[in-house]
């Protein structure tokens, strides 16, 4: 049978480079591509040391973990044995999580495959046919495409989880509860009071007012027709004005609450220094929070103030 060292040289090249810009983005490092592809260079080299001198170190476990640590060391460069020692098991995370993807859908389709005595996953057909290669040239992308886009999925759910926490809101006795998502880009402040306000979206804060309410309320802000406030809550809902993020002038209607209270680390932040902004609508299309609340009042102390 004959072997086409080139062309399973470059396509190792090619494979090793997509780990290692998989490796770089979770890692989140910083480096040239010219050192991605210098790696990738380093690890393909594995191929011909492979078929050419098959009893060699390199092709054992051993050899094969030292091997490893000199293509991360190619690729990354050396700060810290600690630093190098997650890289190396990220490498070896993101190459068995493809890897085992790719071998799942393989084996799905009923190709038979074998474990050889040397441990390493090998085809029947030898070096693989090219249904095989085609199906890795194909499959590898789209395992590669589908891993970073779940491991970006679950850091940012992991950023967004930390920072939810249980809220109670209590307005005219009525006490509500729901979850709010410290939100570091929400800095509005009462310029009057200097109150934190905190955003609350509709399907929460309808609570508390009848259909007829809610629904004049609405037409009263979207017509800006203050006057038209239902005439219960005339007294308790204020305006706010704030520069919008396109840097028109905007407004919020903004009720003053008895008490919002927010359980943080399972110490509880109870504070009324704080108005309540209405948003009609809602926060996020998943329904996971509807507060947005002040990173500042995160600082309040827990306890009423006077």
């Amino acid at each position: 049978m004959s072997i086409y060292l080139d062309v399973i040289w470059v396509l190792n090249f090619f494979l090793d480079s997509m780990l290692l810009m998989l490796t770089k983005a979770l890692a989140k490092e910083h480096i040239s591509n010219w050192r991605i592809f210098f790696g990738a260079f380093i690890a393909s080299l594995l191929v011909p040391i492979s078929i050419l001198m098959p009893q060699s170190f390199f092709t054992t476990l051993y050899g094969k973990c030292l091997y490893s640590i000199i293509i991360i060391l190619a690729t990354f460069g050396f700060f810290s044995i600690n630093r190098l020692m997650k890289l190396v098991l990220l490498f070896y995370f993101i190459s068995f999580s493809i890897g085992g993807g790719l071998v799942a859908v393989y084996f799905l389709m009923n190709h038979s495959f074998s474990i050889a005595e040397t441990g390493i996953l090998t085809f029947h057909s030898g070096l693989g046919d090219p249904i095989s290669w085609l199906f890795v040239i194909i499959g590898f992308p789209i395992s590669w495409y589908f891993t970073k886009k779940r491991m970006d999925n679950h850091g940012n759910e992991k950023i967004r989880y930390d920072q939810l926490y249980p809220v109670a809101i209590t307005i005219k006795n009525q006490t509500f509860r729901t979850t709010g998502y410290v939100d570091s880009g929400n800095q509005l402040v009462d310029p009057i009071t200097k109150r934190c306000v905190v955003i609350c979206d509709e399907y929460f804060m309808k609570q508390w007012f009848s259909e007829e309410e809610w629904n004049q309320l609405k037409e009263s802000f979207s017509n800006f027709s203050i006057q038209n406030i239902p005439f219960n809550w005339q007294d308790m809902i204020q305006v706010i004005p704030f520069h919008g993020v396109s840097g028109n002038n905007s407004f919020l209607y903004a009720i003053r609450p008895e008490k919002l209270s927010v359980l943080n680390n399972e110490k509880e932040i109870v504070t009324n220094h704080v108005l309540i902004g209405i948003q009609f609508g809602t926060l996020t299309k998943d329904g996971k929070y509807h507060c947005l609340l002040h990173p500042q009042m995160m600082k309040y102390k827990a306890s009423l103030p006077a």
